[in-house]
C-alpha cells in the first residue's frame, strides 16, 4: 500500500521561507511523477508543482519564480522550498504521487502566512 507523509508546514510570516517534505513508500519511487498541490479555503485544489525528475519541473504561475519542488529518489523523498511567501500562499498542501494510471495522496500539511 502506498503512503504519502507531508511535514513542515505551520505558521510563517509573509516574506519568510518554509520547506515542506513528503515521505513516498513505494517500491517504484524514481519512476513516479511527485506533485505538490494546495487547497484553500473555499477554493478547489490546485497544482503548485510537479517534478518527472531534477531536469524536468513544472510550476503554477502564482509560484514561479518563488517555489522550488525537488526530489531525492534514494530517500524517496519530494520537497518544496518556499520563498517570499504571501498570505494568498495560505493552504493544506498535499503530495501527490501518481505510478502508472495511479494517483496516491498525503494527508496535508497547513501552511498558514500571517502577521
Amino acid at each position: 500500500q502506498v503512503q504519502l507523509v507531508e511535514s513542515g508546514g505551520g505558521l510563517v510570516q509573509p516574506g519568510g521561507s518554509r520547506t515542506l517534505s513528503c515521505a513516498a513508500s513505494i517500491t517504484h519511487f524514481s519512476v513516479s511523477i511527485m506533485g505538490w498541490y494546495r487547497q484553500a479555503p473555499g477554493k478547489q485544489r490546485e497544482l503548485v508543482a510537479s517534478i518527472i525528475n531534477n531536469y524536468r519541473k513544472e510550476y503554477a504561475d502564482s509560484v514561479r519564480g518563488r517555489f522550488t519542488i525537488s526530489r531525492d529518489d534514494a530517500k524517496k523523498m519530494v520537497y518544496l522550498q518556499m520563498n517570499s511567501l504571501r498570505p494568498e500562499d495560505t493552504a493544506v498542501y498535499y503530495c501527490k504521487l501518481r505510478y502508472g494510471s495511479q494517483d496516491y495522496w498525503g494527508q496535508g500539511t497547513q501552511v498558514t502566512v500571517s502577521s
